[in-house]
């Protein structure tokens, strides 16, 4: 593509230098390692943009969860290429490159117009929460209940219970990320009923994703973390804006920093939930990258 006075060209993202994508993402002050980007290359694809001298400018990567969802995340474009109107084209390449799948993605402000005009829906409100964490408030522990760490033996079960939650299967992400995360799951009944993993990420650690049928389930499974955590940088990103849980993470230091949207093209993404029922939901994010 001529862009005014430069030549802008695609890449697979896989071909292109970790440290310049690094760049990129510093460049937008997002929080993201090398090895953040480093995991999404290994679990994603996508695209660059990178104009005639190889600067990269442009970012965005899509996340297949089995053969009909995906999200779409990372998309990052330089003040150059938004200067230039170059983003729906940009897009226009990666959904070329994705199929015929139903889509999931997380918009910043400053995307959302663009997202809507690709005939993407708004879905939820995403509230990015996060500060130095303190020790979280005591709760007790649901009744008949028991919590431990999470083990590689438990990814079958806790599969199935982020499918329902999800809407897509995220066993191979949830494998992954396994081992490199600690995780609680809660006990009832000799069945999981609630999981949270807690990774390395940006400027400290990240609590995500967080499935669970209700508030106390979630906070039960949340806040070992958050103990473990205390004195860090933390962060959880969560659709739920008020109730027990946002409570307990505003209590914990994790207060709202930002806002995201999720946004959907086909099915609705997130499934449609009851607050009342004892379906399992997603209440904390894998990042609002991943979904």
């Amino acid at each position: 593509m001529q862009l005014n006075s430069f030549t802008l060209r695609l890449s697979d993202i896989s071909s292109v230098d970790l440290e310049k994508l690094h760049a990129l993402s510093m460049s937008v002050g997002w929080p993201h390692r090398s090895e953040d980007w480093q995991f999404l290359l290994e679990i994603g694809k996508g695209i660059a943009a990178l104009d005639d001298i190889d600067r990269v400018l442009g970012s965005a990567m899509w996340f297949p969860y089995g053969d009909d969802f995906a999200t779409v995340g990372m998309v990052i474009t330089s003040p150059r290429l938004q200067a230039n109107g170059a983003g729906q084209w940009f897009m226009e390449h990666l959904f070329r490159k994705i199929g015929d799948r139903d889509l999931g993605l997380s918009a910043t402000r400053a995307a959302r117009r663009l997202y809507l005009s690709l005939d993407f829906k708004a879905e939820a409100t995403v509230y990015q929460c996060q500060g130095e964490a303190l020790e979280p408030p005591v709760v007790a522990l649901p009744a008949e209940s028991v919590f431990r760490p999470i083990q590689l033996s438990d990814l079958a079960e806790i599969a199935v219970l982020d499918r329902e939650a999800f809407g897509a299967d995220r066993s191979v992400l949830l494998g992954r990320l396994l081992s490199q995360a600690k995780g609680i799951v809660l006990i009832r009944g000799g069945q999981i009923s609630a999981f949270s993993l807690c990774r390395r990420f940006g400027r400290g650690y990240v609590i995500g994703p967080v499935v669970a049928p209700c508030d106390a389930d979630a906070i039960a499974v949340v806040r070992p973390h958050v103990a473990e955590q205390a004195g860090s940088f933390l962060r959880l990103d969560t659709r739920e804006k008020s109730g027990a849980f946002a409570e307990f993470l505003a209590r914990s230091g994790l207060f709202v920093f930002d806002t995201v949207t999720s946004m959907s093209s086909g099915r609705h993404w997130p499934p449609a939930s009851d607050s009342k029922d004892l379906n399992p939901r997603i209440y904390g994010l894998a990042s609002h990258t991943l979904g």
